[in-house]
């Protein structure tokens, strides 16, 4: 069965105008020509050094782009793609108030008139993203959804990453398509593509499966005492926790009062000592 959910903590940014590939493909971590009807491309944008500031999928409508994106950082991404707009022939404007986020995944969903939709390109068992400008028949919940995509250990915004201080290969962009390693330059791509070449990568975001308490995020991860790692995101006993690489193959970890199991999924690329 289908299961779709409207996410209000998700909102929307348009791009419109002649040159609104050109401008996001010069700033973005993902290929913006891969965005056409009935495909999205999931990309972020970093700051010049490289480091997170916040993730979106790019759904084509027509003469636009729409930006799904959480809806917290929404003003703040505005603001950003405002600035840096200079000549291009573009405008940048939130459209949270007038199209609805939703997800839905286990079918294809039903889409009506005016919905804006993309299967999920992360994952084929993601689903698919909706963008409506009215409420879709909703036969699950935004928890559901948590819960669904902690299950496949996908990485959330800021309840997984930490903006000015993510690396994005250690979210798992890499494997699950959200950077293009053949586009040109754009903003933070020196340092994304010297952590891949180089194989910079000390710590990565993992799936853990809790035993006891769920830990608040932030909760230091000890193994043997020493500190390898928090937690970040959680919905009963499963959750995502940043660890040291040396730490994700332990079989148990101590995180507040909880013990936490490494569980990466099979998407994810690890190197030998770590898997």
């Amino acid at each position: 069965m289908t299961q779709i959910a409207h996410l209000p903590s998700r909102g929307v940014i348009e791009v419109a105008g002649d040159d609104r590939v050109a401008f996001l493909q010069g700033l973005v971590s993902n290929d913006m020509a891969l965005a056409a009807p009935g495909q999205a491309v999931w990309a972020a944008l970093l700051t010049p050094q490289g480091k997170w500031l916040a993730d979106f999928f790019v759904l084509a409508d027509g003469d636009r782009l729409l930006l799904d994106v959480e809806r917290a950082q929404a003003t703040m991404l505005a603001q950003r793609l405002t600035r840096f707009r200079l000549r291009a022939k573009v405008t940048v404007a939130d459209r949270s108030d007038a199209l609805l986020v939703h997800a839905a995944w286990g079918g294809v969903p039903d889409l009506p008139a005016g919905a804006v939709a993309a299967p999920d390109p992360r994952l084929p068992q993601a689903g698919w993203r909706i963008l409506a400008p009215v409420p879709l028949p909703a036969t699950a919940t935004a928890e559901d959804w948590d819960a669904h995509r902690l299950a496949l250990g996908l990485p959330d915004g800021s309840a997984d990453l930490e903006a000015e201080k993510t690396v994005l290969l250690e979210a798992g962009f890499d494997e699950l398509g959200g950077v293009s390693w053949s586009k040109g330059c754009y903003m933070g791509q020196e340092l994304t593509a010297r952590t891949k070449y180089r194989g910079l990568i000390k710590r990565r975001l993992v799936p853990v499966a809790i035993d006891g308490p769920v830990p608040p995020p932030g909760t230091p991860v000890l193994r043997d005492g020493a500190e390898v790692g928090s937690m970040r995101s959680a919905r009963g006993a499963a959750g995502i926790a940043q660890l040291r690489l040396e730490a994700i193959g332990a079989g148990s970890l101590a995180c507040g009062e909880a013990v936490l199991h490494p569980r990466p999924p099979a998407w994810m690329r690890l190197p030998e000592k770590a898997a």
